[in-house]
């Protein structure tokens, strides 16, 4: 079956939710009102449980199919924005300054209360599905926090689900790939202290600005001449502190950045090699310096039968020729992948590029495209029925 002909029925009112979520944007584990809005539409949908406060401000709704399998999957779907301050304009943009779903957590969260409405409706499935609304993917890891707290052992399921919009792919395109598809994260962090002195007796003081400016450039040796090339890694300084006049050298500069791989050897390489570099640059100019290398998220990577399962129901809504594989991986991050690392499953990509000059997610920019919310909700609602189907 294409997009479920019931979910595309009620598309103008998921719009409408998906607006004003876009509206009402709330930092990880502060989506209070978002949380609510999830919590009392389930409840309106005849949603059999729904349990609110798992990692602060997660809900989990429990929809119970026709017959007694004992089978259950899991669907994922974030709540949290971001502090960015919107530039798009729209009629329905943020109306917090300096806050904004630029990353379109938004959108997820309307699909999957889409998926929940119709099969609230129909329970066209023997079995369980288990709807997770987590709260801060955005750098807090509320997907750790939410495993952490019980989820899998309080909402025993065989496999979980998630999916992400992805503006750089063609409207209604899904894609997907077994393994590794999107990275493992790490946050560097480095101070390096020398000591201050007058801008113009430099001879006087052990100056951190010249020595992070090698310290950057020296980083940029890790990846190009330590990492395998056919293999991945980055690392990227994005923050230098230090200073605060034209004519003093200041006593210490602080670097902030980030690094992402896919195997296991490559992050344990780009660590070593950071603490390195940044204490042995600054020793040899005069300096201390504090390092830390946190590790963030892992990779997210992708069970190959639950993939193959996924790209089936994504063939289903969109198409054979619109469900295509992933080309290569994305460096950035993603906290499903703790629940990856607990339970087989996949996580897609769902197209919602309009054409040239959209948007990437995380800009000030971008919008969700609405175009694409029943097809996500049609996944969902597929997966349901093609993994749990009855008779």
């Amino acid at each position: 079956m294409p997009i479920v002909n019931r979910i595309a029925e009620f598309h103008p009112e998921m719009t409408e939710w998906r607006r004003d979520f876009h509206q009402n944007p709330e930092l990880g584990f502060e989506e209070v009102r978002t949380a609510g809005i999830v919590a009392a539409k389930l409840r309106e949908f005849g949603v059999d449980e729904v349990i609110t406060g798992i990692a602060k401000t997660g809900v989990v709704g429990v929809i119970r199919g026709n017959g007694n399998s004992g089978r259950a999957i899991g669907f994922r779907a974030d709540m949290d924005a971001l502090p960015i301050e919107e530039q798009t304009g729209k009629p329905w943009a943020s109306q917090k300054p300096g806050l904004m779903h630029a990353c379109g957590h938004d959108g997820h969260t309307t699909m999957l209360l889409g998926a929940a409405k119709y099969l609230a409706e129909t329970r066209n499935f023997d079995g369980t599905v288990y709807l997770i609304f987590q709260p801060a993917e955005e750098n807090l890891a509320g997907g750790e926090v939410m495993v952490k707290e019980g989820l899998f052992d309080r909402f025993p399921m065989d496999r979980v689900f998630g999916m992400h919009n992805w503006p750089g792919a063609p409207e209604g395109v899904f894609l997907h790939a077994p393994g590794p598809v999107m990275a493992a994260v790490a946050n560097l962090e480095a101070t390096i202290t020398g000591r201050g002195a007058h801008g113009a007796m430099p001879h006087n003081g052990i100056d951190p600005i010249l020595i992070a400016s090698h310290v950057v450039t020296a980083l940029q040796s890790v990846v190009a001449r330590n990492v395998n090339p056919l293999e991945s890694g980055v690392i990227t300084i994005a923050h230098i502190e230090g200073g605060h006049t034209f004519n003093v050298i200041p006593e210490s500069v602080k670097l902030r950045g980030t690094a992402r791989w896919f195997l296991p050897e490559v992050g344990d390489l780009l660590e070593s090699k950071f603490k390195e570099i940044v204490t042995g640059v600054s020793a040899a100019f005069g300096a201390k310096a504090e390092v830390s290398f946190t590790r963030a998220y892992p990779a997210t990577v992708n069970e190959p039968e639950s993939t193959v399962i996924a790209a089936k129901a994504a063939a289903t809504v969109v198409g054979e020729s619109r469900a295509r594989p992933l080309p290569q991986p994305t460096m950035g991050g993603e906290d499903f992948s703790f629940m990856l690392n607990e339970k087989p499953g996949a996580y897609l990509f769902l197209g919602g590029g309009k054409g040239e000059g959209d948007a990437m997610v995380h800009h000030p920019l971008y919008d969700f495209n609405d175009d694409i919310l029943p097809i996500g909700a049609s996944w969902f609602a597929t997966l349901a029925e093609q993994v749990m189907p009855r008779g």
